[in-house]
């Protein structure tokens, strides 16, 4: 009652075998029968139906001869004998033919050809399997038979067609229902299988690709017509066999490698790899490679091979040379059945070999010399240009040159910088040249690549050349030798002293050239220089306290100027450093000061001295008063704090304020000493108890009395009173003058109204003026032949008057405030003027007006009414409030 092992019908594994036989072994071992009877197979032997097969104690099979002759499959039972007897069925498929290897290395070769199948059993039996009890008696027991089952894929039919046909030991007592499950039966993919369940004939329906399922797991089982059970159910293993259906597969239609130029024989390329759907451990999925074709065939036609196995491709030949052939193009066919062009299918790519460049060609320069000419004194300016030729990949750096000066420049005034996209070198000047130094350079270059010349490359003799370069003369400015230059003077020198020869020196010693001298800056026109030799001669005397001198160094720049083609200058600065004498005295500080009337033991005024000298010429100082007049040190007293400080302070317990002089004379430490009398400015006051001036005190020490300071504010507030009562009064006339009442209506006031103009009126007939009365008159005889006598004002006078401007025919809109203007101006100046009321002529408006004059108009001065508001209303209206006011004209 052991378990079957997990996979397994029954004891024995069974498989059917397909099997390489060599035909030199007489006994040779196929495959092994696994067999377990829970026991560890002690005393079980095996014993085989066919006499040309036998079996092993561990369960081997061996030919027992030569089994060339078998064309086909090769059935036979084994029997396992022991306290139990099991049998089982091997199936061996013979997979080729043999082929004799060469007698000399007695080598075995195999020569596979496509595998034919036999169709399985047809009718599969239920065996006894025997058991002898302890009492001698027998008992059976039915088990299933599993033959291994092998379908060919891609069968033409017809279907259904027959597999095998199961059936039980049983079926001849009672009747028997036979079905099966599984992947292909009631799973999906269904109906792949069918079994008839009278006759248990198992069918295949339809065609199988292996490609998609290689193998099926079914269970067969056997009821009764009630349903119930009789066999235990079995595993069915049917086996799709693999046809060569299926073409190799590239993955791409073109692969790229690359190998480096002069490789030597054997070195890899690249690989190239054909998948094949079909069973690879058969004939049907062993790819073979091979190359087909080669473009082009330099230099010979079979550069490559390509491993028939692997794939990869490797070089055969040398001689690669990417100068010559950049790129080779190789079809490649990849074939199945171990490349067997007959049986086998085949698909081809393309493999695009690059030939990658190496450094194998020396740079070369195309001419043994090179020359060219640069200005002196230019830098950054190229003056040669190199030509190379190289043969390698360009712009790569087998390709880039690099240029070096190996000889005639060791100051480094040349550097050669290539050129990327053309690979020439330019000589460049990175130093200045002098043509009085130099009149030419012969330079070696030497040119190399970026990168190493590969093994065993030797550089060419035309990767040196010789460069020639010659200095261009030119007219270089005048320098002066020493710039600048420094000289020592005391001031005070006079004018006209000689201070020294500042003169310039000309570069340019083959050119006889002559140089003048000039004045480019003399902040302080302290000095001059001879034009021909430089001298330099001062102007006015040089002070040392000048603001034009900075830490006692006064600067002016001169200019020397050459007489070349063309004319070339150079500058040059003077420094005179002035050394200081005593030619300051001393000055008083501070100039004015305040101190208490009474004399305090800490009160004093500190003064101190400033002088414009500098060590030692200035402190420490002498502070003294002068002996006249004689009230000064009467009343004053200086006593010394140190060598720049003194205290001013009274010498009397009281002395009256107010504003003192008190001199001071101060001395300075020069050689001889210099003195000088300065004033002081006192101002005595009353102080507090903090010993502070008072304002009272103050402004009594300026010089008033207290009479004086009391009017003073007394005046300053009539003032102010006198200010705000007019300010008062200005605002109450304003408000009366708002809040009278006028004597007319105000709709006939003309005063300051508003005439509006742009008013289109009611209609076409607003419009009929006579513009006529706008013209100029053509004459003026009309007035001219009017009598003597009264003449009213409003008419144009007939006696020579001031010229008024003529106003334009078609004036501009702008120019009418000016025209108003200058009329206004011409009457204002006009003698022969009317007086006030009378119409002011700007323009001649025409003869003939329908409206009378308003000269002809009467007044009269009778009645009660009251016309004194006339005279606050202006200055315009002043002519008629003296008319009907009765003012002072009356």
């Amino acid at each position: 009652n052991c378990p079957p092992p997990k996979g397994h019908p029954a004891n024995f594994t069974t498989v059917g075998m397909k099997l390489d036989i060599d035909y030199l072994s007489l006994s040779l071992s196929l495959s092994p029968v696994s067999f377990d009877d829970c026991m560890a197979n002690e005393r079980v032997v095996f014993q085989s139906s066919d006499p040309r097969f036998s079996i092993g104690a561990d369960g081997s099979i061996y030919a027992q001869r030569e089994v060339t002759s078998l064309t086909a499959p090769v059935q036979f039972t084994v029997t396992a004998s022991g306290p139990h007897v099991w049998e089982t069925t091997v199936k061996l498929a013979l997979m080729g033919q043999p082929t004799p290897s060469p007698p000399s290395n007695q080598e075995k070769e195999e020569v596979k050809a496509p595998p034919e199948f036999q169709a399985p059993p047809t009718v599969i039996m239920f065996p006894r399997q025997q058991e002898i009890s302890s009492k001698g008696l027998r008992r059976q027991k039915r088990d299933w038979v599993i033959p291994p089952v092998n379908v060919p894929e891609n069968s033409r039919g017809p279907f259904p067609q027959m597999l095998v046909s199961i059936r039980s030991d049983q079926d001849r007592n009672i009747s028997i229902r036979y079905s099966i499950t599984g992947v292909g039966a009631d799973q999906p993919p269904n109906e792949v299988f069918s079994i008839d369940p009278v006759a248990g004939k198992m069918f295949v329906t339809k065609p199988l690709d292996r490609e998609r399922r290689s193998s099926y797991h079914l269970r067969a089982h056997a009821v009764n017509m009630n349903g119930e059970r009789v066999e235990s159910p079995i595993d069915l293993y049917i086996y799709v066999i693999d046809m060569n259906d299926n073409r190799p597969e590239f993955k791409n239609q073109v692969y790229n490698g690359s190998v480096d130029e002069g490789s030597k024989p054997g070195t890899f390329v690249m690989h190239l790899a054909a998948f094949d759907h079909d069973d690879n451990t058969t004939a049907n999925g062993m790819v073979r490679y091979r190359i087909l074709s080669q473009t082009p065939h330099s230099p010979i036609p079979n550069m490559f091979t390509i491993n028939s196995e692997t794939g990869d491709i490797v070089t055969v030949a040398a001689g690669l040379d990417r100068e010559k052939v950049s790129q080779y193009s190789i079809i490649v066919q990849a074939t199945d059945m171990e490349g067997n062009l007959n049986f086998g299918l085949s698909n081809t790519a393309t493999a695009i070999i690059s030939v990658t460049d190496i450094n194998d060609n020396p740079p070369e320069l195309t001419s043994r010399t090179f020359s060219g000419e640069v200005p002196e004194n230019r830098i950054n300016v190229a003056v040669a240009n190199l030509t190379v030729i190289d043969r390698d990949q360009p712009r790569s750096p087998n390709w880039n040159a690099v240029y070096r000066i190996i000889s005639g420049d060791p100051i480094g005034h040349f550097t050669i910088i290539t050129d990327p996209h053309t690979n020439d070198g330019m000589v460049t000047v990175v130093k200045p040249v002098d043509f009085e130094q130099n009149r030419a350079f012969m330079l070696t270059v030497v040119v190399n690549n970026q990168a190493p010349l590969a093994s065993g490359i030797q550089s060419s003799l035309q990767s040196t050349s010789g460069v020639t370069i010659s200095v261009v003369d030119i007219n270089e400015p005048p320098f002066f030798p020493t710039n600048p230059k420094s000289i020592r003077f005391e001031e005070g020198v006079p004018a006209g002293t000689s201070l020294t020869t500042f003169s310039a020196s000309d570069p340019d010693r083959f050119m006889q050239q002559s140089i003048r001298y000039s004045k480019l800056a003399d902040p302080a026109e302290w000095l001059s220089i001879n034009t021909t030799n430089g001298q330099i001669v001062t102007t006015a005397t040089l002070d040392r306290e000048s603001i034009f001198v900075k830490n006692n160094i006064y600067e002016a720049t001169f200019l020397a100027v050459d007489n070349g083609s063309p004319m070339a200058s150079g500058t040059g600065t003077l420094q005179i450093y002035l050394i200081d004498v005593n030619d300051n005295a001393p000055s008083l500080l501070p100039r004015e000061s305040q101190i208490c009337e009474r004399i305090n033991r800490n009160a004093g005024i500190n003064i101190t001295a400033a002088d414009s000298d500098t060590d030692p010429n200035v402190g420490p100082f002498v502070f003294e008063l002068p002996t006249f007049p004689a009230s000064i040190r009467r009343n004053w007293t200086v006593s010394r704090l140190n060598g720049d400080y003194a205290r001013l302070s009274l010498r009397i317990q009281y002395l009256k304020p107010g504003v003192y002089e008190v001199p001071v004379i101060v001395s300075d430490s020069g050689n001889p000493p210099l003195s000088n009398r300065s004033i002081i400015k006192v101002k005595v006051c009353p102080c507090d108890e903090n010993g502070d001036c008072t304002l009272v005190g103050a402004v009594a020490a300026a010089g008033l009395g207290t009479g004086a300071i009391i009017a003073i504010l007394i005046c300053i507030i009539i003032l102010l009173s006198m200010v705000l009562v007019f300010v008062v009064w200005m605002k109450r006339r304003e408000k009366e003058r708002q809040t009278k009442q006028l004597l007319i209506d105000p709709e006939d006031d003309v005063r300051d109204n508003i005439l509006k103009y742009d008013e289109e009126g009611g209609g076409e007939e607003d419009q009929d003026y006579d513009l006529s009365q706008l013209q100029q008159p053509d004459s003026l005889e009309h007035i001219i032949s009017k009598p003597l006598g009264v003449r009213r004002v409003d008419e144009r006078p007939i006696i020579p008057e001031s010229q008024y401007p003529i106003r334009p025919a078609i004036p501009h809109p702008g120019d009418i405030g000016d025209f108003i203007n200058e009329g206004l101006r011409a009457a204002d100046n006009d003698p022969t003027a009317p007086p006030y009321d009378s119409l002011l002529v700007f323009d001649y408006e025409g003869s003939g007006s329908t409206a009378g004059s308003v000269s002809s108009l009467n007044s009269s001065s009778t009645g009660d009414q009251d016309y004194d508001y006339l005279n606050d209303w202006g200055p315009r209206f002043k002519k008629l409030a003296d008319m009907y006011g009765g003012g002072e004209d009356d």
